[in-house]
C-alpha cells in the first residue's frame, strides 16, 4: 500500500488526540486570534482555510472555495478526506464534534495523518466554533453527508446523517459572533491577498473567493481565482513586478535539506530596499527566525566568496556587510516543518535551530550553481553589491555627522517641534502635521501636558527612490527621527530602532483631506514603512481623520467625514422644508480655528484615528513599491482600477 493511501486509511476517530477544553476561548479571545478587531475576524478564515490547506500538504485535496455570504458569514469547502465522523474511543462521542468542540483536538497531533500543518495547532477550528454565533459542518466522506451545528461552541445536535454523496471533504459555515468582534464586514481584498499568497505558496492548489454581497455588471458574484504552477517563482515576479529588474531570471530552488523542505525564490532589482518574505508551512514569520538566519548567512557566504575570487572587491578599502549583498534584493523562504518552535504566541519568529543550516546549505548551492551558470548575471549582482556598500560607507559618514551635531545624544531637539511637557512616554503623542499653517493652529489648539507638534514642510523626500545616505540628508526626515529620540540604526543592522528612548507612544500623521494631503500622508507611511516597520508592528503609528465638511443652520452645526454623513445632515437640517443650510468643505486643516482642530481631530475623547498595521508584509511591500516607485504603468493600471472610489475636488 502506497503512503498517501496508507494516511488516508488510517485518518480516523484514532487519530484524533485530545488536549485541552474549550473555556477560555470566548473570555480571552485575543490570546487565541490575536485581536477582536479586523485582525482578528479576518484571522477566523484563515484558520478555517489552514485547515484544508493542511489536507492539500498531505496530498488529499487540490480545491477550495472560500465564500463571503451576504450577512458576512463564512463559507469554506474543500475536496479533502472529510472529517473523522466515527466513535472516538476516549471521549465516547463523534470525532467530528471533538475536533469542532475541544481546544488542541485534531488530525494535527497525529504524525501518521499530517507531517506538516499551519493553522494554530489545532486549536483553529475549535476556537472559530466558539468565537462565532453559528456555525454548521457539513462532512462528505464514504459516500455518506454527516451534519452538526454549534452556537457559541456548544453543538445543537448530535452529528447526523442527512443523506449520501460520491463527493468528499468538508464544508464549514460560520457567522462570527458580533458580541465580541469590534467590526464585522469582511474585507475581499484582505482575504483575496490571503489566497493568492496561499496559491503561490503551495502550487498546484486552486483557490476561489466568491463575495456573494456584490455583482459585476454582467450580475454575477464578485470573485477570483487563484492558481499557481511555478509557485514561489511566480511569487517572486508578482512581488517585483513594479521594479525594474537587474537580472532577467528569477534564482529558484526546492528540495530537501537534512530532511526538511525547503523553497527559496529570489530576484535582484535596482531599488535600495530589501525584500525578504520567509514562511514556515505557510505562516508569515515577518519577524524572521532561523530560517531568514539560514537564508542570509548563506547569501552573504556564497556572494562574499565568488565576489573575493573575481577580484571585484580588491580596490575596496572597507569591509562589505551582510546588507550590502541584500540591498534591491526580492526573496521569498518557504520551510516545511514537522515540529515548528515558535517564539511568541502570534507565531511571528521561528526557533528551530535545524532550520538554519538547512536554510543556509539550500542558499549556498542553489547560489553556486547559478553564479557559474549566469557569469553576465553574476557581475551585474556584485557591480550591485559594490555600490551598496559605497552608499552604506556614505551614509555612515551622513549619520555620524547628525550624531556629531547632537541630533541623537538627547540635545537639540527640532526648532519647529512644540514639545509635551510630559515625559511618560506612554501617554505621549506626537503630531506630524502637514505644513506650518496648519502646524500652528495645532499648536494653538493642542493639549500641552501630553500632545506635541512637528510641522513638517512640503512633501518629504520619497524614500523609495532615495539612497539611504540621501534619507539622512533630508531635513524633514532627521527632523522625525530626532523628535522621536530613536537611533538611525547601527552600520550592522541600518533599520535598528533603541525603542526604550522613543518619546512618545503615539506618532499621529495628520493631513490635509485633499489629493496634496493624500500625496504627502502616502510618503510619510512609505517612510516609517521601509526604515521604522518597528514603530508600526508596535502599535505606534496611527492617521488622524479630520472633518471633510461643516454642516450649519441658524445656531446648529455638525461636522461630517463621508459624503453620505453631509446628505443626511443637510436632509436632517431642511427637515422636508427649502431651508437654508450653509456647508463649508473643508480643504485644509488651515481653514479650521484651533477649537475645531481640536474638537475633531486632537481630542482623544472625540477624534477617530486609524491605526496603520501591517496584515500581509507582501502585499503590503508590493503596493509601497507599485505606487512610489519608478515604474508607472502599474501605478496607472491601479489608479484606473479603483477610479471608481474617486472623485473630482474641485
Amino acid at each position: 500500500m502506497s503512503e498517501k493511501k496508507k494516511a488516508a486509511a488510517s485518518y480516523s476517530a484514532e487519530s484524533i488526540q485530545v488536549l485541552e477544553g474549550l473555556e477560555a476561548v470566548r473570555k480571552r479571545p485575543a490570546m487565541y486570534i490575536g485581536d477582536i478587531g479586523v485582525k482578528g475576524l479576518h484571522h477566523l478564515v484563515y484558520e478555517v482555510v489552514d485547515n484544508s490547506i493542511d489536507e492539500a500538504l498531505a496530498g488529499h485535496c487540490d480545491t477550495i472555495e472560500v465564500r463571503i455570504l451576504p450577512d458576512n458569514s463564512i463559507s469554506v469547502k474543500d475536496n479533502g478526506r472529510g472529517i473523522p465522523v466515527d466513535m472516538h474511543a476516549k471521549e465516547k462521542r463523534s470525532a467530528l464534534e471533538v475536533v469542532m468542540t475541544v481546544l488542541h483536538a485534531g488530525g494535527k497531533f497525529d504524525k501518521d495523518s499530517y507531517k506538516v500543518s499551519g493553522g494554530l495547532h489545532g486549536v483553529g477550528v475549535s476556537c472559530v466554533n466558539a468565537l462565532s454565533s453559528h456555525m454548521r459542518t457539513e462532512v462528505y466522506r464514504d459516500g455518506k453527508i454527516h451534519v452538526q451545528e454549534y452556537a457559541m461552541g456548544k453543538p445543537l445536535y448530535p452529528v447526523k446523517e442527512i443523506g449520501t454523496s460520491d463527493q468528499r471533504g468538508t464544508v464549514q459555515t460560520f457567522t462570527p459572533d458580533a458580541s465580541i468582534f469590534q467590526v464585522h464586514e469582511y474585507s475581499f481584498d484582505t482575504l483575496s491577498a490571503r489566497l493568492r499568497e496561499l496559491a503561490y505558496l503551495n502550487k498546484g492548489i486552486k483557490l476561489t473567493l466568491i463575495d456573494e454581497r456584490h455583482k459585476d455588471e454582467n450580475e454575477a458574484f464578485i470573485q477570483e481565482h487563484f492558481f499557481s504552477e511555478q509557485g514561489l517563482v511566480e511569487f517572486v515576479r508578482y512581488l517585483d513586478g513594479t521594479r525594474q529588474p537587474l537580472i532577467e531570471d528569477v534564482i529558484h530552488m526546492t528540495g530537501e535539506k537534512q530532511s526538511i523542505p525547503v523553497e527559496i525564490a529570489m530576484v535582484y532589482n535596482d531599488s535600495f530596499n530589501e525584500n525578504i518574505h520567509s514562511y514556515v508551512n505557510n505562516i508569515n514569520t515577518h519577524e524572521g527566525g532561523t530560517h531568514l538566519a539560514g537564508f542570509r548567512r548563506g547569501l552573504t557566504r556564497t556572494l562574499k566568496k565568488y565576489a573575493d575570487n573575481s577580484g571585484a572587491t580588491a580596490k575596496l578599502k572597507f569591509e562589505i556587510s551582510g546588507d550590502d549583498f541584500r540591498e534591491g534584493l526580492t526573496a521569498v523562504i518557504s520551510v516545511k516543518v514537522a515540529e515548528p518552535q515558535f517564539e511568541g504566541q502570534t507565531k511571528t519568529k521561528l526557533g528551530n535551530n535545524e532550520v538554519m543550516g538547512a536554510v543556509d546549505m539550500a542558499v549556498s548551492e542553489m547560489l553556486e550553481n547559478y553564479l557559474e551558470e549566469h557569469p553576465k548575471d553574476a557581475k551585474q549582482i556584485v557591480d550591485k553589491v559594490i555600490l551598496a556598500a559605497q552608499a552604506r560607507h556614505a551614509a555612515r559618514k551622513a549619520r555620524e555627522l547628525v550624531q556629531r551635531k547632537g541630533a541623537f545624544s538627547g540635545g537639540g531637539l527640532p526648532g519647529k517641534l512644540a514639545d509635551c511637557s510630559s515625559r511618560d512616554a506612554s501617554a505621549c503623542e506626537l503630531f506630524l502635521v502637514e505644513g506650518d499653517s496648519a502646524g500652528g493652529t495645532a499648536k494653538q489648539g493642542r493639549n500641552r501636558e501630553f500632545q506635541a507638534i512637528l510641522p513638517l514642510r512640503g512633501k518629504i523626500l520619497n524614500v523609495e527612490k532615495a539612497m539611504q545616505h540621501k534619507i539622512l540628508d533630508n531635513e524633514e526626515i532627521r527632523n522625525i527621527y530626532t523628535a522621536l529620540g530613536v537611533h538611525i540604526g547601527t552600520e550592522d543592522d541600518p533599520k535598528a530602532l533603541n525603542l526604550e528612548k522613543l518619546r512618545y507612544h503615539k506618532i499621529i500623521i495628520m493631513c490635509d483631506a485633499d489629493v496634496d494631503g493624500s500625496h504627502i500622508q502616502t510618503l510619510i507611511m512609505t517612510f516609517f514603512y521601509r526604515h521604522m516597520q518597528a514603530l508600526i508592528e508596535n502599535g505606534y503609528l496611527y492617521i488622524a481623520t479630520p472633518p471633510l465638511y461643516l454642516v450649519r443652520k441658524g445656531g446648529q452645526q455638525v461636522y461630517c467625514w463621508t459624503e453620505a454623513e453631509r446628505e443626511a445632515a443637510v436632509e436632517k437640517f431642511k427637515a422636508g422644508k427649502e431651508t437654508s443650510v450653509n456647508v463649508q468643505r473643508y480643504k485644509g486643516l488651515g481653514e479650521m480655528n484651533a477649537e475645531q482642530l481640536w474638537e475633531t481631530t486632537m481630542d482623544p475623547s472625540n477624534r477617530t484615528l486609524r491605526q496603520v498595521t501591517i496584515e500581509n508584509g507582501a502585499e503590503a511591500d508590493r503596493i509601497f513599491s507599485m505606487l512610489m516607485g519608478d515604474d508607472v504603468p502599474p501605478r496607472r493600471e491601479f489608479i484606473e482600477k479603483n477610479a471608481v472610489y474617486a472623485k473630482l475636488d474641485v
